[in-house]
């Protein structure tokens, strides 16, 4: 009688430990991380910047009354941070738009860790360059403890979203968190990551992406 093979299932932690390093999350370590130590005079690298996680967020007045539009949206978040977004919802009610609390008004998700160092990559390096009269960010959008929030206008910069199916043109906001105290230790961080800043020449990072 013959012995059939048991299939051999890995587990997560097993598949992450054999998924490759982001490449601009080495990049940090080796060079971004060594560079700021010695530019802010850091004694040890537990004092470097680092960054924490990256958050998009897309804010839909009409969810309540278009429901399509906002599954539309979860699922062009979803091909763009390679994530499912969560669905916002109102904290309390406003009779002035007819909102009560509950109610849908946006989505956003949080990437951390290997998708986060992938999404910044492909961010700086693919969508960036996508944007229409692109003149670099502005400097002025941190929040005085080193996080920096940028506006985009449309979600066609990212390639992964298909233009027939759009229902909606619509922009968001992505918050890149550091562990900065400052902000110019964080946009130090930013820069140095490949982040194009107005006025400053921006770092070139290899070729390609991810």
């Amino acid at each position: 009688m013959s012995k059939k093979k048991s299939k051999v299932v890995e587990t997560p932690a097993e598949q992450q430990a054999e998924a490759p390093t982001p490449r601009l999350s080495e990049y940090y370590v080796n060079t971004v991380r060594p560079k700021l130590m010695k530019e802010f005079s850091f004694g040890n690298v537990h004092q470097a910047p680092q960054l924490t996680k990256i958050v998009l967020n897309v804010g839909l007045g009409e969810a309540p009354k278009n429901p399509k539009v906002l599954d539309s949206v979860v699922e062009e978040l979803t091909m763009i941070a390679g994530q499912r977004p969560v669905v916002t919802r109102a904290k309390k009610a406003i009779s002035n738009f007819s909102l009560r609390a509950g109610m849908p008004i946006g989505t956003a998700v949080t990437l951390r860790g290997a998708r986060m160092w992938e999404f910044l990559d492909r961010f700086i390096s693919v969508a960036v360059p996508r944007i229409r009269d692109f003149r670099g960010f502005p400097t002025k959008s941190f929040d005085g403890r080193g996080n920096y929030t940028v506006g985009i206008k449309e979600q066609m910069a990212f390639p992964e979203v298909d233009y027939d199916k759009v229902e909606k043109i619509h922009g968001m906001d992505i918050t890149f968190v550091t562990t900065a105290k400052r902000d110019d230790v964080g946009q130090a961080l930013l820069r140095e990551l490949g982040m194009p800043f107005r006025g400053q020449t921006p770092v070139r990072i290899g070729e390609g992406a991810v």
